[in-house]
């Protein structure tokens, strides 16, 4: 089994099919589509291939150490996190093939009109041992 994050972006990804920002959505929209996310991983839950999924919220900050006895550091000069990541899920497959498969089958997932996002998700595998270092 591997472990593989599919993330869900704001920006950042290829344009959605059915591009309409959530924040333009009907509440009926909104409550289809967090419907469908949780069959998807109840689904998985019963396969065993589910790990942990979450959707973020808009809130959140850069932070970074500036050195000893000093406070962190807020912000910064890149792109906030809160305006790329919409939420992630973690699944645990036989391979990269089936973690393709699901990550297009969430990608169907209900938007605007009822009609499926066909987002683009990011599919990234967990790293399995510590990179080598050779000199």
């Amino acid at each position: 089994m591997a472990k593989y994050l599919l993330l869900k972006h704001y920006r950042g990804a290829p344009a959605a099919v059915n591009d309409v920002p959530m924040d333009r959505w009907a509440p009926e929209e909104i409550t289809a589509h967090v419907r469908y996310m949780n069959d998807f991983a109840d689904r998985l839950e019963r396969t065993g291939e589910f790990v942990d999924g979450q959707a973020l919220a808009p809130e959140g900050a850069w932070v970074r150490y500036d050195g000893e006895g000093r406070p962190p550091v807020t912000d910064g000069p890149f792109a906030e996190t809160k305006d790329l990541i919409a939420g992630w899920m973690v699944i645990d497959v036989d391979g990269y093939e089936r973690a393709v498969e699901l990550a297009g089958e969430l990608s169907a997932a209900p938007g605007a009109g009822g009609k499926p996002i066909h987002e683009w998700l990011e599919v990234r595998p967990f790293l399995t041992a510590p990179p080598t270092v050779t000199e």
